[in-house]
């Protein structure tokens, strides 16, 4: 439950917060978040959402563990919104004349009529929805975010049905070393040379892990995680691996990097449709308020860190 401020003396009744986990096909979407005269996959469900309850405003709003841009997939992706008492009621009651129905979950409702209303838009499938713990916030309670990165260079075999989710390479990329340089990346920094900026947002950033491998039909992947990531980061990181991988850049390049606060244009930021959020992660359920107070304060570095120390 979620207790909101009173609005002109009157008490505002608790709301309950659903937790939903989809995966969608991003081609033909203009990211996650709702523009105007735009289809994007925020907009399709809070469609869909208000069509449910028509009759019961206000329509729900809902928000992201990791807002893809466009032409990006998920297939772990995690949201949330919030139903009022009237809400969450209409989607658990049993209505007359339908005869008696075993009782249902709130989640197994949402699930049911939401993806009922999703099933004629088929770039988007509904995993699960659920009551969420106290606390919980798609995006703030999380803490950390998985990507991977497909490339098919010419030692792959290039699958023509892959083709929405794999980047085509047009030469052959050195794995080893890509991943001696992803190795580099990790820690705990700010990522401005790799970040398209926006006012106010830091780029400090946790790399956690990313490294490279050659499936065995010849796809690289990377696998990216990262407490959080800021615009672009995620494809411009890629890129660089990959500029290394050309033998364009040097590892050393990669090092000196990390002093530039500007966006670096010595490389390629990665086209879009090679990417897709695999999986997001969250503390228990005790800890998820504590987690989203933490997340939204705004991050600093430490007076020293590792290499960056000056």
């Amino acid at each position: 439950m979620t207790f909101f401020a009173p609005i002109d003396g009157l008490p505002v009744p608790p709301t309950t917060r659903i937790r939903l986990d989809l995966a969608y096909d991003g081609t033909d979407f203009t990211g996650w978040a709702r523009q105007p005269g735009f289809r994007t996959v925020q907009g399709d469900i809070e469609d869909g959402l208000a069509s449910i309850m028509l009759r019961y405003p206000p329509s729900p709003t809902l928000y992201v563990a990791g807002r893809t841009d466009t032409g990006v997939h998920a297939v772990g992706q995690v949201a949330h919104f919030d139903l009022t008492p009237a809400q969450a009621d209409s989607l658990v009651r049993v209505k007359r004349g339908t005869g008696i129905r075993p009782p249902v979950t709130l989640g197994t409702a949402v699930l049911r009529r939401l993806g009922g209303i999703l099933v004629t838009k088929p770039e988007i499938v509904l995993r699960a929805a659920s009551v969420a713990p106290a606390g919980f916030d798609a995006r703030f309670s999380a803490l950390w975010r998985t990507y991977e990165y497909r490339i098919s260079d010419l030692n792959a075999l290039r699958d023509p049905q892959q083709r929405l989710r794999t980047t085509w390479h047009p030469g052959k990329l050195n794995l080893e070393a890509m991943d001696e340089a992803a190795a580099t990346l990790i820690g705990l920094r700010d990522f401005a040379a790799y970040c398209k900026p926006r006012p106010g947002a830091t780029t400090i950033r946790e790399l956690q892990d990313f490294r490279w491998r050659r499936d065995p039909d010849g796809v690289l992947v990377a696998t990216i995680t990262a407490d959080a990531f800021c615009h672009s980061m995620v494809r411009a990181v890629v890129g660089a691996t990959v500029a290394v991988g050309e033998g364009r850049l040097g590892i050393d390049r990669l090092a000196t990097m990390r002093m530039d606060r500007t966006r670096i244009t010595e490389f390629k930021v990665m086209q879009a449709h090679g990417l897709t959020l695999m999986r997001v992660g969250y503390p228990e359920d005790a800890e998820m308020r504590l987690r989203a107070v933490e997340t939204r304060n705004r991050r600093s570095l430490p007076a020293l860190v590792g290499d960056d120390a000056e």
